[in-house]
């Protein structure tokens, strides 16, 4: 699954990120592989909000169709 599927309120964990051009962006935002995130919302077409920490970060939807997780 990847965090575009994430539902709402999802606590997942990053798995991997196998496009190194997304993971230099990922990396930026502060994530990283064996991150756990919230999904706090999915806007509609929009992007994904996730929570790390007392950050709120979000990701758009292609970046984040590409980066791997699994339910925390």
């Amino acid at each position: 699954m990847n965090l575009a599927q994430a539902k709402r309120g999802q606590r997942v964990a990053i798995v991997s990120i196998p496009d190194e051009t997304v993971r230099v962006q990922a990396i930026r935002f502060g994530l990283f592989v064996g991150e756990e995130v919230l999904c706090a919302e999915k806007l509609p077409a929009g992007p994904v909000i996730v929570h790390k920490g007392k950050q709120e970060i979000a990701i758009g939807r292609s970046l984040a169709a590409r980066i791997a997780v699994q339910p925390a």
